[in-house]
């Protein structure tokens, strides 16, 4: 019944909160048990004036866990965009924030918090249902060790945040008729301009591939041809889909059907794409069956992994002797990184941790689970991380030297062109003829704005960043510099400002005037926080110089 999460900016997600109703909040009052705090034992810190104790990490750590979820939909230790130095800055951001939030006298009433809890519920619904709060505890919370007292405190503390942002950014809040019509004049304000783009697979052609300078691109390069460290592990499978038929044996013994129809009563919400009953009960089915086979499969690899751990030494070519006496078979996966994982099947992030904490005294592990069954995994090979020889790579070290030297000059034509068109224009050409006389034909591009979002004909956003910062910078009737990008580069040509669209601008207004305000405020209370942390920091042995995370 839980859907996937919708994403919301930083610190400012309270702002989607809205009124629903449903019959009850069940907030319970267990402290979760936890056994750490990020490998923390002692040396807080202190933040205005007070120790940070280890009781006020662990909550901040569980209310930061709780808010990465809301706005990702995934646990922050999952992560690969969140490291551990990053996760240990966001709690001790968090204590600083609620800190300063309570000494200001901002509570959240209890009403705030029912009602965000309510909203949270419905945003994870699928199909606009609202699931009890029991349900989003029991999935999601205490499989992290996690419980409704967290969430409670971790709602109570994001409303607690938001009416801080409002209160240290209000003077971004002031905003004239005037500032905002000219403010929506700059970002709405269409240019009409042509361009000459400068592509770095237009120059491959002329790109000498001579050894000696391949060789001392290698040699300039070798740390980005460096392998990160690897692992190669061997495993015997026990799948789920091996085990379907024995699941729907064993269920056609039982009174499945009043199973099914129990489920369906009790849980139809669940199943509220379905198009008829019918449809919803055969999803059910299935959901049973495969529950059965995996638990199957599971107890399989269990008893095929006792005998295994009760060998004395523990050793990885063991896995291949159990699994001969058991007649399966034992497979091997390429070497892989902890980036990509292997290549022979789909590994679960936890799968691929695992399979890294594999060594000479713990040389297998499993039951581990999998997305399609479960495996019982040796290690076969640790590959430290090296920079393979030239011999091995020198198809790609010739590619990556092409490019990098096509992409110099197609800049070098690009920085040539942007001479040669000045001197034109200058002497009275247009920029058509310009570009002709040059050799080369220009572009003419569709309307665009600060605020346009995407265009198709000037590939990624980057690029088209680039773009819309170069035409507000360039005067009507001027042409830029060349402007470099990964691909290539581009000169533009600013023909005309056209004009804003009146009635566009009548409707438009009140949402921008509204959105305006918002990044105003976070301008503010951004500022205002820096401060603080540049101040409260220092007392943070491990955070000395933190960069403030953004409240857009």
């Amino acid at each position: 019944m839980i859907g996937t999460i919708r994403k919301h900016s930083a610190w400012l997600w309270v702002l989607i909160i809205a009124a629903t109703i449903i019959s009850f909040v069940w907030w319970g009052t267990t402290p979760a048990t936890r056994n750490g705090a990020g490998g923390r034992n002692a040396g807080f810190g202190v933040i205005y004036g007070r120790e940070v104790t280890r009781e006020d990490y662990i909550a901040a750590k569980a209310e930061f866990f709780i808010y990465y979820w809301i706005r990702n939909g995934e646990w922050p230790s999952r992560s690969k965009e969140m490291t551990e130095a990053e996760m240990e800055r966001e709690i001790y951001w968090r204590i600083l924030l609620t800190r300063k939030a309570a000494d200001l006298g901002i509570h959240a009433g209890d009403a705030e918090v029912q009602k965000a809890a309510e909203n949270l519920m419905l945003s994870i619904g699928r199909n606009k249902q609202v699931i009890p709060i029991s349900e989003f505890v029991d999935k999601i919370l205490v499989p992290q060790g996690l419980n409704a007292a967290d969430l409670k405190r971790a709602l109570t503390g994001n409303i607690a945040i938001q009416q801080l942002v409002n209160l240290k950014g209000m003077s971004g809040s002031l905003i004239t008729p005037q500032e905002a019509s000219t403010a929506y004049d700059r970002q709405q304000q269409d240019f009409s301009a042509q361009a000459v783009f400068f592509n770095a697979s237009n120059y491959v052609s002329q790109v000498l591939t001579v050894p000696a300078l391949v060789g001392q691109f290698y040699t300039n390069y070798q740390a980005y041809y460096r392998e990160p460290d690897q692992v190669q592990i061997s495993y015997v499978h026990f799948g789920i889909s091996n085990y379907l038929a024995q699941s729907t044996s064993e269920w056609a013994k039982t009174n499945l059907e009043e199973v099914v129809n129990a489920y369906y009563s009790q849980r139809a919400s669940d199943f509220a794409d379905a198009k008829t009953p019918e449809e919803a009960k055969s999803r059910i089915r299935e959901l049973l069956i495969r529950q059965r086979a995996a638990a199957d499969a599971k107890q399989q690899a269990t008893e095929f992994a006792s005998p295994l751990f009760a060998m004395d030494p523990p050793k990885a070519e063991n896995l291949a002797v159990v699994a001969k006496q058991k007649g399966l078979t034992v497979q091997t996966t390429a070497p892989f990184s902890a980036q990509n994982g292997p290549f022979e099947f789909n590994a679960t992030p936890a799968f691929i941790k695992i399979a890294f904490e594999l060594n000479s005294d713990t040389p297998y592990a499993g039951p581990v689970e999998g997305t399609d069954g479960y495996y019982v995994i040796a290690l076969a090979r640790s590959i430290p991380s090296y920079i393979p020889a030239f011999e091995l790579i020198g198809d790609r070290v010739r590619a990556d030297f092409t490019m990098q030297q096509s992409l110099a000059l197609a800049q070098r034509a690009g920085t040539n062109f942007y001479a040669q068109v000045s001197a034109q224009l200058a002497a009275g050409k247009t920029f058509d003829q310009a570009a002709a006389a040059a050799g080369y034909v220009a572009q003419a591009l569709p309307p665009f704005s600060l605020g346009t979002q995407d265009l198709p004909e000037f590939g990624g956003q980057n690029e088209l960043n680039a773009l819309k910062q170069t035409a507000f910078s360039t005067p009507v009737g001027h042409v830029s510099n060349f402007v470099p990008s990964r691909n290539g580069g581009f000169v533009l040509y600013v023909k005309a400002m056209l004009p804003v669209d009146a009635a566009k601008k009548a409707t438009d207004l009140p949402e921008f005037i509204a959105q305006l305000r918002r990044e105003r405020i976070s301008e503010a209370f951004n500022v205002w926080l820096q401060g603080e942390a540049n101040r409260e920091f220092r007392n943070i042995p491990s955070l000395q110089a933190p960069a403030a995370p953004a409240a857009k």
